[in-house]
């Protein structure tokens, strides 16, 4: 059997120049997007959230964004659960798109903030019928006895809110918009010589800078 952790994948199909990317790192951020989901990457829009708890300690885990435009990249959660509370503590995030079968990567630092009632609201209102009772039903990241115990709480709220019958949004479930300041585009290249391009935001002028970063 293949020892995994010694496994030694060379890349190189592809390059990334200076002369290959948009001005904007958002145009060519959704230009990879498309990308990804045209050359079938499983969950292209599947991102690793990494926060800070209120205690200093970091956590990450898997999350998926719902929109991008020109004032950033959207996401949705239980506002109570663990990195609800982190970014209420500090509202600071990294956002790491893995596009491994490309060999690429895409890394967003920025500032967070809650959307609105209406853009919550909207979004909730999209969801498949399952997906608004988990919502209503889970109160993520809080302890519970038993899986026996969540799915009697499932059905309390499916018996409460049928099929065809509207979920309301719960008052703890929203939205949070990440501002980007640095957007990182990652090309793997052969002998680990991966091609780096790194957007940086001038805030007093709003507009972005693009530096190679050595691999």
């Amino acid at each position: 059997m293949t020892d995994p952790l010694a496994r030694h994948t060379d890349y190189g199909a592809e390059s990334l120049k200076e002369s290959d990317v948009a001005d904007d790192p958002i145009v060519q951020f959704s230009a990879w997007l498309e990308d990804a989901a045209t050359r079938g990457v499983y969950e292209p829009n599947a991102m690793v959230l990494g926060t800070v708890d209120a205690d200093g300690t970091p956590s990450s885990r898997t999350v998926l964004l719902r929109a991008v435009d020109a004032d950033g990249f959207v996401f949705y959660t239980d506002r109570s659960s663990r990195k609800g509370r982190a970014l209420a503590a500090h509202p600071v995030a990294t956002l790491l798109f893995p596009w491994y079968t490309l060999h690429r990567q895409v890394n967003v630092t920025g500032e967070v903030a809650a959307v609105d009632d209406a853009e919550s609201d909207a979004y909730w209102a999209s969801r498949p019928h399952g997906s608004r009772v988990a919502g209503t039903a889970s109160a993520q990241s809080q302890s519970i006895g038993s899986r026996a115990e969540l799915d009697a709480r499932v059905a309390e709220v499916e018996a409460a809110f049928p099929e065809g019958r509207e979920v309301p949004r719960p008052a703890r479930w929203g939205g949070y918009r990440l501002r980007p300041r640095r957007i990182e585009f990652w090309q793997g290249r052969t002998s680990r010589l991966h091609d780096r391009l790194v957007f940086t935001r001038d805030e007093s002028r709003g507009d972005w800078s693009v530096e190679r970063l050595q691999p």
